[in-house]
């Protein structure tokens, strides 16, 4: 199986299984003397971790981080920094129960990747899925929290905005209310109306849907290049490989369809610094793949949960029809875990353009 690696200059590379001794990646391109250590890490990892509310998988995980190389102590600050060399992070499983797999071995859950990766490859991890179980997003994680280092300034943070029919009510977003709750969600009211709507989805033995906005603040104009060099583009690309998305928009996305050309501009004034002072967002912070200076905003949808309990019909290896029950521990909306991971997306991706950006113009700031 090819594919595991994405970026250019900052480069992440997984590895390893939902049901396997441990996952992890190496992270190659990170400059050197950046203060790293593992608590570093951890912290974005924990704010991913399974089984902290009745909402995710009951699978509980540690996710303790271990770097395996990449970092080594400067003796004038007596800090842990990086050295510039690769960074390989390990994350090990402990809680496994690949017992409750079983009954799968031989038949295909309808919505999930388990026969398209036996069709390709004529071999498939049943195991929770191996290589397509959203476990995997905890290396995107880890390698996502050494991105932020790299990123001067730039705050980045996630929230979900909709779950099933049900949407945040925007006049009430709060960010700090995102960490208040377990369904990272800014709105105090909005996330009490979910939370009783996800019990409900939970005893019926289904699962829902969900839409996560992410967000990045203080992004200097002039990242990203022209044509094939897209920061939309790239944003668009490391959003949609996150496991269970169906779609992405960058600011208004597909409700820019229905602005006229004055409603959709985003109109500019001279500022005091020298650069525009623009008067709405509506291309979410990319014009002509190039940041502007103004917040980045994406959106993702995350469709349900494939694994649940509702029998459904299918087919087993063999070709001949089936009917399905998933058994085992899983996320009636994988969606809420999903916040950490949007972020750690945009942040490689970011680090990456960022990286880029330098090498072709020089040490001076972007725009």
């Amino acid at each position: 199986m090819s594919h595991n690696t994405f970026g250019h200059l900052f480069r992440v590379t997984t590895f390893g299984e939902s049901h396997g001794p441990a996952l992890g990646c190496v992270v190659d391109g990170c400059p050197p003397l950046i203060p790293l250590d593992a608590a570093d890490i951890q912290a974005e990892l924990d704010r991913r971790r399974p089984g902290q509310s009745r909402f995710t998988t009951q699978r509980r995980e540690p996710d303790e981080v271990r770097i395996l190389s990449g970092v080594f102590t400067d003796e004038r600050s007596g800090r842990q920094v990086t050295t510039g060399t690769p960074i390989a992070l390990l994350i090990e499983n402990v809680d496994q129960r690949s017992k409750d797999y079983g009954e799968i071995r031989e038949t295909y859950r309808p919505g999930h990747a388990d026969y398209t990766y036996d069709a390709k490859y004529c071999i498939r991890d049943y195991r929770g899925g191996g290589r397509s179980s959203a476990r995997e997003t905890a290396a995107r994680v880890a390698a996502g929290a050494i991105a932020r280092r790299i990123l001067p300034g730039i705050a980045i943070r996630g929230a979900v905005v909709k779950i099933g029919p049900h949407e945040v009510d925007r006049s009430r977003w709060d960010w700090d209310e995102v960490d208040r709750n377990p369904l990272f969600c800014p709105d105090a009211r909005t996330a009490e109306l979910w939370a009783e709507y996800l019990d409900g989805i939970r005893k019926d033995g289904s699962s829902i849907g969900a839409v996560v906005e992410v967000v990045a603040e203080g992004v200097p104009v002039g990242l990203g290049a022209p044509v094939y060099g897209k920061l939309d583009a790239d944003l668009a690309a490391a959003l949609m490989s996150i496991n269970a998305v169906k779609g992405v928009e960058i600011g208004d996305g597909f409700a820019a369809a229905e602005l006229r050309g004055e409603e959709n501009a985003d109109e500019m004034r001279p500022g005091n610094s020298g650069a525009p002072v623009f008067l709405s967002n509506h291309a979410g912070g990319i014009l002509g793949g190039i940041s502007t200076g103004q917040p980045i905003v994406a959106r993702f949808a995350v469709k349900p949960t494939s694994s649940i309990l509702k029998p459904r019909a299918t087919i087993n290896r063999a070709g001949e029809a089936a009917d399905i029950v998933t058994k085992g521990r899983h996320d009636p909306c994988v969606g809420i875990r999903a916040v950490p991971v949007g972020e750690a997306m945009l942040a490689c991706v970011l680090a990456d353009h960022y990286l880029r950006h330098r090498g072709q113009v020089g040490e001076r700031a972007p725009g």
